[in-house]
């Protein structure tokens, strides 16, 4: 099957909402065996709604319309939606019912325009919104399934999750589909993809298997899909495929799910009984911050230190000023220091620092922006590492706690 994804709201095209919602039907549509042809986004114009619907239906066997089905006057979908179709609205006595009962609970007054909510067009399949007032419908022409939704991120989740993905998944020709995800990181997409080598030894030639390469700054995810007609052969094939991929990147995967690389640490840590303490400078903070986004993170980490200026590397991780005179707060020795000096003050078992020029100012030749060193240490061992993460402070400071979560993660699986 294929789809057609249409979202609508003037707030869309004036960039005054970030659309998410496309980029969520795509990928759950994409679990069910559903392939994204086209999205398209229009504003509250009438003429511009019904030539994207008139699209979309002529596109794809499956059209999802998500906005304008709100209270006020600016929402014209479901009059939209009767025009096209040839019907016309009629109350829709659960779902007015449900209404009621959210005004109930929330203690606010019932309006005419909250009543109208509940009308729906007379030819259309209701769809329940168990989280809003406003429900969903479903037309069914020619064989082609078009869905109309609240442009709501969390309501709109909720209708394709637990309805649109199930009843398209009955109706997609028996097709299977499995994914498997693999999380990469310290590597860049260039090299990784060379690393892997033709992908035709991987996914086959037969099209039943595809492998997709989605990058962003903490890495790349590369996602597995299969489609079969046999269940037992999509897994069969899904795990072949997987072999072949982790024998030729086996050490630059993380995670085969959508754990982040704190995650992976925190288990880590856990099974080794190992504790954990940071100090940081360019980052803030933003490195203990991930490590405790874990849950039970306070059995493994101790404690850091945010040694933003020198006096503080000096006083409280024990930097000695000779090194900062002889080689600057940014340098692998300081770096190197800064460890030690935690993992000497909070008695961990291993430690990590941080320190680096963030920018976009206070670079020089010899030290340019988005310079930066790691630092570890353990009982018996210590050094730091060098990087360049680049002249945009925010994606500097988001790609230096994953190399150095990365680095955590290396040592503790004893690879180089």
């Amino acid at each position: 099957m294929t789809a057609v994804i249409i979202t609508i709201g003037d707030e869309l095209l004036i960039g005054q909402i970030i659309n998410t919602n496309q980029a969520y039907i795509a990928e759950r549509l994409n679990t069910v065996g559903v392939d994204c042809r086209r999205m398209l986004t229009v504003g509250d114009n009438a003429a511009d709604v019904l030539a994207a619907f008139e699209e979309g239906l002529r596109t794809a066997e499956v059209v999802c319309v998500t906005g304008g089905l709100g209270p006020t006057h600016d929402d014209i979908t479901k009059r939209m939606v009767c025009e096209f179709f040839g019907t016309d609205l009629v109350m829709h006595e659960p779902t007015l019912e449900h209404i009621k009962v959210l005004a109930t609970r929330r203690n606010i007054a019932m309006l005419q325009s909250n009543i109208d909510q509940a009308l729906v067009p007379r030819t259309c399949t209701v769809i329940p919104n168990p989280v809003g007032t406003a429900p969903g419908m479903l037309f069914e022409k020619d064989g082609r399934y078009f869905f109309v939704m609240p442009g709501v991120p969390y309501e709109m989740k909720e209708m394709v999750d637990h309805w649109i993905l199930p009843f398209l998944e009955q109706r997609n020709n028996g097709m299977v589909v499995r994914h498997r995800t693999l999380k990469t990181t310290g590597i860049g997409e260039s090299m990784l993809a060379n690393e892997i080598g033709p992908v035709e030894q991987i996914i086959g030639t037969d099209g039943s298997i595809t492998l997709a390469f989605l990058p962003n700054p903490m890495g790349t995810k590369l996602r597995l899909t299969v489609k079969d007609p046999s269940a037992a052969s999509a897994q069969q094939k899904l795990e072949a495929a997987e072999a072949a991929l982790r024998a030729r990147t086996e050490r630059y995967i993380y995670s085969d799910d959508e754990k982040e690389l704190e995650d992976v640490i925190g288990l880590l840590l856990t099974q080794r009984k190992a504790t954990l303490s940071v100090a940081e400078s360019c980052t803030g903070g933003l490195l203990a911050n991930r490590i405790t986004n874990v849950p039970g993170s306070s059995a493994y980490f101790l404690g850091g230190f945010i040694a933003y200026h020198n006096d503080v590397k000096m006083k409280e991780l024990g930097v000695p000023a000779s090194v900062l005179e002889q080689h600057g707060a940014v340098s692998k020795e300081t770096a190197e220091a800064m460890a030690i000096g935690a993992r000497t003050a909070l008695g961990t078992d291993v430690a990590l620092s941080v320190t680096g020029i963030a920018g976009p100012s206070g670079g020089t030749p010899e030290k340019p922006v988005g310079l930066c060193f790691i630092g570890y240490a353990d009982a018996d061992s210590s050094f730091a590492m060098k990087f360049n993460f680049g002249d945009n402070r925010k994606r500097f400071k988001d790609r230096a706690t994953q190399a150095a979560l990365e680095l955590l993660r290396r040592k503790l699986l004893k690879m180089n």
